[in-house]
């Protein structure tokens, strides 16, 4: 394996790529590389792959820029196949990392052969190869274990005493943290210490087992509190029929709050009773409020502003004062709800958000004036408010676009740089996690003058989801023509001719969901290009008399836009035509957009601000301006949104069915 010919090679043959006129690298090799990308992407997938047979690599390959992952990837499977000798598989290792040791493929390599070294008990090449710099928890804790097992311990106590203290398990640093008992530093002190972590987060679990190792006094206001979090309602009800059993002040506000999350009513019923056993003043009983009015503020229950009269003005902070405000906002509290903006801070009042809510509090407070002026200041900002506020002022509404300045030169210049030539070759051989660590570390090189450009040249490989990335990096949102691509136009226009919805509004929701990726995977396991579940998919395709999808189908844009856009046309139905409902519903669940249908009609505006979730919120209010945005593209013209802003209510479908 000639790693210093492979480095020399791509040397000069980048500084040939460099040197030709750019009229000839653009008209003989706008694709120098497909050829011998297919052959990389093969050999690489037959690395884990035991059944298959191994070719040498040719010239072409050996040259290729990914053929350093070729090769860590099969040092990495070497290092798991006990069946071969690893003392050779190490030189391997090292060698590379003495050719790649600062690139992303050798910072990755390091991590695997790090994480064997340990497992086989190899410490002292451990201690040699690790780099503090790239170590997770993980490799941190193997390198207390390395040096532990080659008694190289001066000034390590303090070290292991500080990743000790973490609110939850780490296996990894166990040995480490016996180590420290057995010096005797393991002090009843820093295990209290990370028994509180854990409760400040609610792992009450893993407080218990830290409590376990303390005397019974000492651990008895920690299993108390563990208690509060687990049982808030048994035990808030225990503390107000015995006021004299002491708490600590953070765990009874970690358990009022949970008890008042759990079950508003009954804690509504049961306040004063607690304040009284718990001897709250005024002053002392308004954080217990506060967490009351904000579990109320998001059941929109108007009961909530009797609870933010008992808070003291010290204890609103931004948050709250957000919540007070969308509580005045759904209960048409509008003096209320301006006095709420008033008090938030200056950043904070100055958003868009609350200017056009100070305009909507001063028009029903009869100061047209005011109203008009706020109303106005937000039409130069581009997003769901000042959309909101051309409606309200009976206009349409033109985004305000800001075209990046394209320069071809230095476009070139960084297109050739080694990392984003990587970052373009890992992204079309479809390895999207080490592309974007690729064009992470070629972006780093970069100088803020050509970063713009960066912007461009992602969008040019139709690397969507990248060039909105990296332009959100640097603040740059108004390019639409650039940010907002069309790439699937065939299986959009398939698609709104299948749903009966609106090609705009499918970008929009696919936009929102994905950033183009067709690749992608949420946590919850959505998938492809408009984020569906298998199960919703399969119940989607039934119902419309499409094949049944795989999940693997959901990766093709074929299959997922088309199932994407019948499920929303779904909701859409289900929700009478309400599309800001069935886009909650896209996001929350239908079940959770059910229950936030107002008995009576209230304005959209009104109903999307009070939307509990904020991620769900913030969701629908992007495709909203999203819509404006494609419709503008496709137009030209000023945007109006009287259509989204009908108002919402109740529908004669009955609640939707779960999905």
């Amino acid at each position: 394996m000639d790693y210093q010919r492979t480095a020399t090679t791509f040397c000069i043959l980048l500084a040939c790529a460099l040197l030709a006129p750019a009229g000839a690298r653009s008209a003989t090799a706008r694709d120098p590389f497909e050829k011998v990308r297919e052959s990389f992407k093969q050999a690489y997938e037959q690395v884990d792959d035991p059944a298959a047979k191994r070719h040498p690599d040719g010239e072409a390959l050996r040259s290729y820029p990914l053929y350093p992952y070729l090769q860590a990837a099969r040092i990495r499977r070497a290092l798991a196949d006990a069946g071969e000798e690893l003392g050779s598989v190490d030189q391997r290792a090292q060698t590379f990392l003495a050719y790649y040791a600062n690139e992303p493929v050798g910072r990755n390599l390091r991590r695997v052969w790090l994480t064997s070294l340990a497992e086989r008990g190899q410490w002292q090449p451990f201690l040699d190869h690790y780099r503090d710099n790239l170590a997770d928890d993980a490799l941190e804790c193997q390198s207390f274990a390395a040096r532990i097992a080659l008694d190289r311990t001066a000034e390590l106590a303090p070290l292991v005493a500080k990743r000790w203290l973490t609110p939850r398990s780490l296996p990894d640093c166990e040995r480490a943290f016996d180590w420290l008992r057995g010096q005797n530093a393991l002090t009843p002190e820093l295990i209290e210490q990370r028994a509180r972590l854990a409760l400040k987060e609610a792992n009450s679990g893993f407080a218990r087992e830290m409590a376990a190792f303390l005397p019974p006094e000492r651990a008895a206001p920690l299993l108390q509190w563990a208690s509060l979090i687990e049982e808030p309602q048994r035990q808030i009800d225990a503390l107000i029929a015995a006021p004299s059993t002491q708490v600590e002040d953070e765990a009874l506000l970690a358990g009022w709050t949970r008890y008042s999350r759990g079950n508003r009513d009954l804690a509504m019923r049961r306040f004063d009773a607690f304040t009284r056993a718990r001897g709250l003043t005024e002053v002392t009983a308004s954080r217990y409020a506060l967490a009351l009015a904000l579990a109320l503020s998001w059941d929109r229950n108007s009961e909530a502003l009797r609870y933010y009269d008992r808070v003291a003005p010290a204890d609103l902070d931004d948050y709250a004062l957000e919540w007070q405000a969308r509580a005045a906002i759904w209960k048409g509290d509008w003096r209320r709800l301006a006095n709420a903006i008033a008090a938030m801070s200056d950043t904070q009042r100055g958003l868009t958000r609350w200017r056009y809510w100070a305009a909507r509090a001063a028009e029903r407070n009869d100061d047209a004036k005011l109203a008009r002026q706020l109303y106005e200041s937000t039409l130069t900002d581009d997003n769901y408010y000042s959309v909101a506020a051309a409606t309200r002022l009976g206009q349409a509404l033109a985004p305000h676009p800001e075209r990046l300045v394209l320069d071809e030169v230095q476009l070139k210049q960084i297109e050739q740089l080694p990392a984003l030539v990587r970052a373009r070759e890992l992204f079309r051989s479809e390895l999207r996690d080490l592309a974007n660590q690729e064009w992470a570390f070629g972006y780093e090189m970069l100088p803020q003058t050509s970063r713009p450009q960066a912007v461009q040249l992602a969008s040019r490989w139709g690397w969507h989801d990248q060039a909105i990335t990296t332009a959100a990096q640097q603040r740059l949102f108004n390019d639409y023509a650039l940010l907002y691509p069309q790439p699937f136009d065939k299986q959009v226009r398939a698609a709104a001719d299948l749903s009966k919805l609106p090609p705009e509004l499918i970008y929009s929701v696919m936009r929102q969901e994905s950033l183009y990726r067709t690749d992608a995977v949420s946590s919850a396991g959505a998938r492809g290009l408009l984020q569906m579940l298998p199960d919703t998919a399969r119940r989607t395709a039934s119902a419309w008399k499409q094949p049944r999808p795989t999940p693997e189908a959901l990766f093709d844009p074929n299959v997922a836009i088309a199932l994407g856009a019948a499920q929303l046309s779904t909701l859409i139905d289900r929700f009478g035509g309400q599309t800001v409902a069935a886009l909650a519903a896209y996001n929350a669940g239908p079940n959770a957009a059910a229950r936030w249908i107002p008995p009576q009609p209230v304005e959209a505006d009104v109903w999307i601000e009070n939307i509990p979730y904020n991620e769900t919120r913030t969701y629908v209010q992007r495709i909203m301006w999203h819509n404006v945005v494609f419709n503008w593209l496709k137009t030209g013209e000023p945007q109006k949104a009287e259509g989204w802003l009908n108002p919402v209510g109740p529908t004669s479908a009955g609640p939707p069915e779960s999905g």
